[in-house]
């Protein structure tokens, strides 16, 4: 198969030109000014061409929870949103603590042929805290462990993971909550596990992932942590870099406007290496049950463009950065950029079109947003993976497009 796409703008990390893109065989074969093959092509002019999006931070919900989200609706909403990878988290219903469950995700993902997925294993069995002897029988499909949503509060069992994790050559993806100082100060129950994360990471040489960071102690120690060598990496969330003051239920919570202000401090200067969406769909009657978490996978790349470059803090280089290459590389994959030779992921974006967040048109089961009526600008036009087109707004001509590409 081959897809010619041709005088859009195209960027990524170090690109940024008026040219033509050429995929074959499912990977980029080619890219320029003014390439000429014979084959189908979808004419680029006004939009811009971006290598798809990855989410190193994601729940689907299934197996278990599947009423909330599953693979299937999960991996629509990713495709609208323009992603074609995603790491998934464990807390499903059985706990992802086996490889049984790693199987059933990776063999149902490959059956619908929509995006790529991984699956993270638990660091302690069942979230229980402490007990690691699964860890033994996990095989090289997997490249992350994370007790996310759960906070590990023993030292000694974060400490033991991390030597299996430095042993095995995985990360380790850490959710900074200490659920005992969680109802006295959610600020301080962060913080304090980011400091000992940090610290054990240094001791033990294994590499962390600071997932959800969101306060501004949390950035400085993050910053300090890395200037003296740790091997660490972390993320933040478009809510958290957009929203302030707001008593939307989030895990962990909105912070205030000065936090926001150290996040996006640390975007500009590479102190923060990704945005992930932690895209938590739940029931309307869940949330109106405190369950925290927003649906945020199809709005991400909107309220990013717009908080970010849209009000000129970074340019579109920098969060193709963020957004896909430095996810690619954390997550060791052939997608991210703009390069021969890599998966032929890409997305085609109408960065002039300003839209509503309307939540019941979302893809995903959870309408749970804090961003219900907001304006943002950047829309996704359609999402291809391995050079077919899996995503197409409808809200652009389709003859615009039937007539030039078949393989919708």
């Amino acid at each position: 198969m081959e897809l010619l796409i041709k005088e859009c703008r195209i960027v990524d990390e170090s690109l940024d030109f008026i040219g033509d893109l050429y995929i074959k065989d499912g990977l980029i074969a080619d890219y320029g000014k003014n390439l000429d093959y014979d084959c189908k092509f979808i004419d680029g002019k006004d939009l811009t061409l971006m290598p798809s999006f990855i989410d190193m931070h994601v729940h689907f919900r299934e197996p278990g929870y599947t009423y909330k989200e599953d693979l299937y609706s999960g991996s629509l909403a990713a495709l609208k949103g323009g992603y074609t990878l995603v790491n998934l988290m464990a807390n499903t219903n059985p706990i992802c603590s086996s490889m049984k469950v790693v199987e059933y995700v990776l063999n149902k993902s490959k059956e619908m042929d929509l995006i790529d997925i991984h699956q993270t294993v638990s660091v302690t069995e069942n979230f229980d805290g402490k007990t690691l002897s699964h860890l033994d029988r996990i095989d090289e499909r997997v490249k992350f462990i994370s007790d996310d949503g759960k906070g590990i509060k023993s030292n000694i069992s974060m400490y033991k993971a991390m030597v299996i994790a430095k042993e095995k050559g995985i990360s380790i993806i850490s959710h900074a909550e200490d659920e005992d100082l969680t109802p006295i100060d959610f600020r301080l129950s962060e913080n304090i596990i980011t400091v000992r994360d940090i610290f054990l990471s240094k001791t033990t040489g294994a590499h962390l992932h600071l997932a959800h960071v969101s306060t501004k102690e949390a950035i400085q120690e993050i910053r300090k942590g890395k200037r003296e060598g740790a091997n660490i990496t972390c993320e933040v969330t478009p809510h958290h870099i957009a929203l302030w003051s707001n008593n939307y239920r989030v895990n962990p919570p909105i912070r205030e406007k000065e936090d926001v202000e150290y996040l996006i401090e640390g975007i500009k200067d590479g102190v923060i290496d990704v945005i992930a969406t932690d895209h938590a769909p739940h029931s309307e009657e869940d949330k109106e049950k405190g369950s925290p978490g927003i649906s945020g996978i199809e709005t991400s790349f909107s309220v990013s463009y717009t908080t970010l470059v849209k009000s000129k803090t970074i340019d579109l280089k920098k969060l193709s950065q963020i957004m896909s290459a430095n996810p690619g590389r954390l997550m060791k994959v052939n997608k991210g950029r703009i390069e021969k030779g890599f998966d032929g992921d890409v997305v085609l974006l109408d960065l002039n079109t300003e839209i509503i967040v309307n939540e019941s048109e979302f893809l995903s089961k959870g309408k749970n947003t804090s961003f219900s009526g907001m304006k943002f600008y950047g829309e996704v036009v359609a999402t291809l993976r391995k050079g077919k087109i899996k995503y197409l707004n409808e809200d652009f001509p389709i003859q615009f497009w039937r007539d030039r590409v078949d393989n919708r």
